[in-house]
């Protein structure tokens, strides 16, 4: 199905003043240190953190570091958009909310804020199959919203599970691929997060000194929806974030194949997506499983530590795809990481951690005011490139460091 996505916000709405607290927000990364002092300490940990030693979160900004653009001069800008083409619909940015799991527990009503502030901003998000909200509110709530799963490992729980995102409406399904065993999170252990949510005093703890979340997330949600479940995991309810069979429920996956794939292929009407490609080899599968788009990422570091980053991976991958469309998430922070990934060949980008951070601090504000600060500086950066759209972003506009290329 082919359609619009909704016009952008009305210039008169954006020019409403902020609240203080937003109006401090100047990047993406203010909302991290803002969040970090609203967040219960394994919360934050949690949503902040990556696996074993961080090589590959830190990586995936070094990568962006290492190339400089090139921009032309006295070229006429004037006319310049963001406006993008993505599997027959417009976007306003190039940009998009990627998958976040418990968004819930982050800000009230986590995962319907995410897609109402991207419904709003003209720009896709992705509704994460570990969240804590039925798929079916989060697209009555904001149209056009993608699902992203996580297969169960039996078959007949797949095909459930396909079908119910299909009879809720989501036109696009991402499948995430990388994570045959749970990840070896440190971080985790250390922040004292744990899958279930075990009672501690230290955890009770960080809640009391933190009232607004307690108050306005955690308490509010008790009240009027009970105890959060993973809602999205298979066809029908899963387990409260208590519950000792939650780590169950998130096994018996390194059983899966390009099979599987195949067998959803087959029975999915919609675009799919594979997220979490990195090999050029393996786009190649995916393209050849009929698959409309890859997601090059490394789970923004929280897998397979030492992966490498998906700015690296990107230009072997679009060789590979041949006309599959290739987008990117892991590391993107900024208005020019956006641009540089356009640079290297993808067609899209994908921002987590931020837009989670903003919804912590602002709710549904907070995260349209961090697209729009990424959205004025692909601007204002696409003017000093000398470009009018981001289709003429290429790798002639970019400069790598022969150095640290080297090194890398």
């Amino acid at each position: 199905m082919t359609s619009a996505a909704p016009p952008a916000p009305s210039a008169a709405t954006a020019a409403q003043p902020l609240p203080r607290a937003l109006a401090r927000m100047l990047s993406l990364d203010d909302f991290e240190a803002a969040a970090r002092r609203r967040l219960p300490r394994p919360i934050f940990g949690y949503v902040a953190g990556a696996a074993e030693d961080n090589q590959s979160l830190q990586d995936n900004r070094r990568a962006f570091a290492q190339y400089g653009f090139a921009p032309r001069v006295l070229v006429d800008v004037s006319k310049r958009t963001q406006r993008t083409e993505l599997f027959g619909r417009s976007y306003d940015s190039p940009f998009g909310i990627a998958p976040m799991g418990i968004s819930a527990l982050s800000a009230y009503r986590g995962d319907v804020v995410l897609a109402r502030a991207a419904r709003d901003a003209g720009i896709p998000a992705i509704l994460s199959g570990t969240s804590l909200i039925p798929l079916e509110e989060v697209i009555q709530q904001a149209p056009g919203t993608w699902f992203q799963a996580y297969l169960p490992g039996d078959p007949a729980k797949i095909d459930a599970l396909v079908e119910r995102a299909r009879r809720a409406g989501y036109e696009t399904l991402v499948l995430t691929v990388d994570i045959p065993v749970s990840a070896n999170r440190e971080n985790n252990v250390r922040t004292g997060f744990s899958t279930p949510l075990k009672p501690s005093l230290r955890l009770a703890w960080d809640g009391l000194t933190r009232p607004r979340w307690l108050a306005g997330t955690f308490l509010r949600t008790l009240m009027a929806h009970g105890m959060p479940h993973f809602e999205n995991s298979f066809a029908t309810r899963g387990a409260p974030i208590v519950s000792a069979s939650v780590l169950r429920d998130f096994t018996a996956r390194d059983h899966l194949s390009w099979q599987h794939v195949a067998r959803i292929r087959r029975q999915w009407p919609g675009t799919l997506i594979i997220k979490g490609i990195l090999h050029p080899q393996d786009a190649a599968l995916a393209r050849q499983h009929g698959v409309d788009g890859v997601i090059v990422s490394n789970h923004g570091g929280r897998q397979l530590d030492g992966a490498i980053s998906p700015l690296r991976a990107l230009p072997g991958v679009v060789d590979a795809a041949g006309d599959m469309t290739v987008m990117m998430d892991s590391g993107v922070r900024r208005g020019g990481d956006v641009l540089k990934a356009l640079a290297l060949g993808a067609s899209f980008v994908f921002v987590g951690r931020p837009f989670n951070y903003a919804a912590a601090v602002g709710g549904q504000a907070g995260v349209a005011h961090a697209i729009n600060l990424l959205r004025a500086e692909v601007d204002r950066n696409m003017a000093m490139l000398g470009i009018n759209s981001v289709h003429e972003m290429n790798a002639g506009l970019l400069w790598r460091d022969a150095t640290a290329a080297g090194a890398s």
